[in-house]
């Protein structure tokens, strides 16, 4: 039996018990495992690629870090909006797995894949031809080795290693290998455009300060869940916009370039009950909606909108609100008389969800939302709502 025949025989098996098992001595388990995890990470992240015969995967490690397919699809977008006459020659300087790579080079005549892991140029060399780009260029060196031998592009990507010498996870920019901070000047001299993808964690704030050559930041979540930063630094210097992404059944973007937004805030709940979604609330901009959208907030810090009329295209989720209570005896014996379960949420308020459960004697679960906050008077107050 051949490694591939062994791949494809258990290409859905479970990893850890087909380690575990008697094989013919002919294969090359460790590989074989590889690539089987590979597979079934690919399957679900990258369907379209998974889709295609005698893809090659790297180790774990780069899988990981590897964009999915709706994040991918997110930056060829941007890229076509970015750029939408001039798109001659793009490089990824740190090329990794090149999920990423290979969605924008389609767009570009030109497209260099730079990457110091020899192993991954190797990986990069026998899946680039399954993946329809004949005109990649593939560089085993440095970034900065590469940037000093080349030109000018009209894009530079960058997804900059968010591990330590010791392997462990780091989140802020000035950690990540290589230093966008020390490296920007050399950037914008070969291109006008570079993107950088960066952790979901990162302090945007403190990006910009290190940055200012930041036009364009954006929170990319995928069905409510925050998965990536991404930073486009220009020449232009024209001030910072942010556009908040969620990508899902019913995608959802909000765009603002006012983090000092003032927000009217409620004297009393409403009729309807408005949860900004994840990317919203990371890049800092949800007291802009307050403009955009008319609504009022419960409380300078609850980050939870009313209105007396729904807002169909809301950029989070919507609830009617059914009823209200304070945490009077009375009210939390009322409140335990209507339901007996909930979803329950927190939002600016002086107990977990766990405690509060507790408390509360309610099961997880059901149909029922309830949000435990503070209004403007600095009260405390259970809302019960209904989804939209």
């Amino acid at each position: 039996m051949t490694n591939q025949e062994f791949i494809a025989k258990n290409k859905d098996a479970d990893v850890q018990a087909l380690a575990l098992g008697n094989h013919p001595k002919e294969i090359d388990l460790h590989f074989c495992l590889e690539q089987i995890t590979g597979l079934q990470t690919i399957r679900k992240k990258v369907p379209s690629i998974a889709q295609k015969e005698g893809i090659l995967f790297p180790k774990k490690l780069s899988l990981e870090q590897c964009s999915s397919e709706q994040t991918a699809l997110y930056k060829r977008q941007l890229t076509e909006r970015l750029l939408p006459m001039k798109r001659a020659k793009m490089a990824d300087l740190t090329g990794g797995f090149g999920i990423d790579f290979s969605f924008l080079a389609k767009l570009f005549g030109e497209a260099d894949y730079v990457e110091r892991d020899a192993q991954l140029c190797e990986t990069a060399r026998r899946n680039f031809p399954l993946l329809d780009l004949p005109h990649a260029r593939i560089h085993n060196t440095s970034c900065e080795g590469f940037l000093d031998e080349t030109g000018d592009f009209d894009l530079l990507f960058l997804d900059p290693s968010r591990r330590d010498s010791a392997g462990r996870k780091v989140i802020a920019l000035n950690d990540c290998s290589p230093d966008i901070e020390a490296l920007k000047n050399k950037l914008l001299g070969h291109a006008p455009l570079v993107m950088i993808k960066l952790s979901p964690m990162l302090d945007i704030k403190d990006a910009i300060r290190r940055l200012p050559e930041i036009h364009e930041v954006h929170v990319v979540s995928v069905d409510g869940e925050c998965k990536e930063v991404l930073l486009v630094l220009s020449r232009q210097r024209e001030g910072v916009t942010f556009y908040c992404i969620n990508i899902s059944s019913r995608t959802q973007l909000f765009c603002s370039d006012d983090l000092d937004a003032k927000p009217e805030i409620a004297t009393r709940p409403e009729h309807y009950l408005y949860e900004p979604n994840a990317s919203i609330l990371k890049a800092g901009v949800q007291n802009a909606l307050c403009q955009t959208f008319d609504i009022k907030k419960l409380h300078p810090f609850s980050h939870l909108f009313i209105s007396s009329r729904f807002i169909e295209d809301f950029p989070g989720r919507a609830f009617t609100i059914e009823d209200s209570y304070s945490f009077s005896k009375k009210d939390i014996k009322r409140l335990q008389a209507d339901i007996s379960q909930c979803n329950l949420t927190v939002r600016n308020f002086p107990a977990t969800v766990a405690e509060l459960r507790k408390r509360l004697k309610l099961r997880e679960g059901g149909d029922v939302y309830l949000f435990a906050t503070t209004l403007s008077d600095d009260s405390h107050v259970l809302l019960r709502c209904k989804q939209i």
